[in-house]
């Protein structure tokens, strides 16, 4: 079981905390799905520009209501104390109260789900069944934003992480935004949706080595864990392999100019990091490479759909 721990409370917050709990660096990895998506759309001459405008709002505000409740749930379950390594969170350290976090959590569910609301009714009209459908889509992903850490059932404790945020930043994501934008299904767009999923289960991985060693202490299962750090090294070099493999399979299939593989440019950023993550021994030094491999995945999917476009 987590180890409980007492929550500093100064019943006081600000701007610059909640902007914190925010983690804003997050969001160019799950705007990266919506801009892949929106991508094979515009390819398509299908795209619809409010359905493109929603789909980014929607996304990040599930983005921001992850960040808030997994900032909640670690803190409560005592995963976020002296011995984290990553960046202190602000339930934890007291800049936030618990409540104070409850109220932002209730606040961006309606806002995604709201969000999610118009992002339908712009895309899919009178289309009901598809309405009900993806509003059931949508409902699981809010479901799944707060679930990751809150609950005595959170998947995140449960080593089920990886696929939740293939499932949810790289099928859904993508596909979610093709299909809204063209009202057609193509089973192979589920190609470069998988790209997307392998790159943020990436980022996924790193955080859950970092975390690895205060994670099993306070009984915390990841996949990261289960399979030791030597492992989830290499682990983590399938899947960015993996994401350019699915990628190229898709240019492959629909394009015939060695400029469509745009996106094979950012290859060495990810070469440059994977280098450093296999030599590093110190798994708290793996936090700056989040950021890069977030980043890195964003340049990789507007390579990739202007590789298309060209």
């Amino acid at each position: 079981m987590a180890k409980k721990t007492t929550l500093q409370q100064t019943g006081k917050s600000n701007a610059g905390a909640w902007i914190e709990a925010f983690r804003l660096r997050t969001l160019p990895l799950a705007l990266a799905s919506i801009i892949t998506g929106g991508f094979l759309a515009f390819d398509e001459g299908k795209y619809q520009w409010s359905t493109l405008i929603f789909a980014v709002i929607t996304t990040i505000f599930l983005q921001v209501l992850s960040n808030l409740a997994n900032d909640y749930g670690d803190a409560i379950k005592g995963t976020d104390n002296e011995h984290r390594t990553g960046p202190q969170r602000t339930v934890q350290s007291g800049r936030i109260s618990p409540q104070q976090m409850k109220n932002g959590i209730i606040i961006f569910t309606i806002l995604s789900f709201l969000s999610g609301l118009v992002l339908l009714y712009l895309a899919l009209g009178d289309r009901l069944i598809e309405v009900f459908i993806f509003m059931l889509l949508g409902l699981a992903a809010i479901a799944a934003a707060i679930r990751y850490t809150i609950g005595s059932k959170a998947y995140g404790y449960k080593g089920m992480g990886d696929m939740f945020v293939f499932l949810f930043f790289g099928l859904l994501g993508v596909a979610g935004t093709w299909y809204l934008n063209t009202l057609e299904w193509h089973w192979d767009v589920l190609l470069p949706a998988a790209s997307l999923g392998l790159l943020s289960t990436g980022v996924l991985n790193l955080n859950n080595m970092r975390d690895m060693d205060n994670d099993h202490n306070s009984g915390k299962r990841t996949v990261a864990g289960m399979m030791g750090y030597n492992t989830a090294r290499v682990y983590h070099l399938l899947m960015i392999v993996g994401a350019f493999a699915t990628a190229t399979i898709f240019v492959a299939m629909h394009k015939s100019q060695f400029i469509n593989y745009l996106f094979w440019l950012s290859s060495p950023l990810f070469i440059l990091d994977l280098v450093h993550i296999f030599k590093m021994k110190e798994k708290n030094n793996l936090d700056p490479f989040l950021k890069k491999l977030a980043l890195s995945s964003l340049l990789f999917s507007l390579l990739f759909g202007v590789g298309l476009l060209l």
